[in-house]
C-alpha cells in the first residue's frame, strides 16, 4: 500500500467544476464568526459538489487570508453569494423551491440518521453561530430542523465537523 500523488487523484480542475452536476443542496451559514470555519464549509463544498454557499449576517467573505488558508482553493470553484438580511435570504430561497433545513438542536428536531432526503427536491442546509447557533428567527422560517446524535457530556459539535457530517450524510442519501 501507498499514498497516492495528488496527480493521481483525479480531481477535477475549476473549470470542470464549475461545469459538473452539483448536489441538489445549498448551504447557508448565518453569522458565523471564526474564518477558519468558513474556509472550510468552502472546501467541504467543493469535496461533494455543493450548488452554492450563501454567507449570511456578519459571516466575512472572501478574498480574506484566513479563510483562504482554511478553503485552500475552494473559494475559486463553490459559487458563493452574501446576505446581509439571512431570514429574507431564507424566504427568498423558499420561493424558490428550497427546503430549509436548520441544523439545530430544537424540540421538534429529527435525528440526522432517520432524516431521508428526496431526490427530486433542492435543499438549504443552515449552519449557525459558534456560541448562538441558527437564529430563532431563521429556525422559526425552517421547514424541519435536524439534529446530529451525540451521547458525550458536551452539547455541540464544532461547525465545520457538523458541517462535514451533514454534507456527507446528505451526499450518500442523495448519490
Amino acid at each position: 500500500m501507498r499514498k497516492l500523488a495528488n496527480e493521481e487523484l483525479d480531481r477535477k480542475t475549476v473549470e470542470e467544476f464549475k461545469e459538473a452536476e452539483k448536489l441538489p443542496v445549498v448551504i447557508l451559514l448565518d453569522s458565523i464568526r471564526s474564518m477558519n470555519n468558513v474556509g472550510s464549509a468552502f472546501r467541504t463544498s467543493d469535496a461533494f459538489l455543493i450548488e452554492k454557499i450563501y454567507l449570511g449576517g456578519i459571516t466575512a467573505t472572501p478574498p480574506h487570508r484566513e479563510i483562504t488558508k482554511t478553503a485552500l482553493g475552494a473559494t475559486e470553484s463553490v459559487d458563493w453569494e452574501h446576505a446581509e438580511d439571512t431570514p429574507k435570504l431564507v424566504d427568498d430561497l423558499k420561493a424558490e423551491g428550497y427546503e430549509i433545513i436548520a441544523i439545530e438542536q430544537v424540540d421538534e428536531s429529527i435525528a440526522l440518521n432517520e432524516f431521508k432526503p428526496e431526490k427530486n427536491k433542492k435543499y438549504c442546509l443552515v449552519f449557525g453561530n459558534e456560541v448562538f447557533g441558527v437564529s430563532e428567527e431563521v429556525v422559526s422560517k425552517a421547514h424541519v430542523c435536524l439534529e446530529i446524535p451525540q451521547h458525550g457530556t458536551k452539547h455541540s459539535l464544532n461547525i465545520s465537523v457538523s458541517l462535514g457530517i451533514t454534507i456527507w450524510d446528505f451526499y450518500n442519501k442523495l448519490s
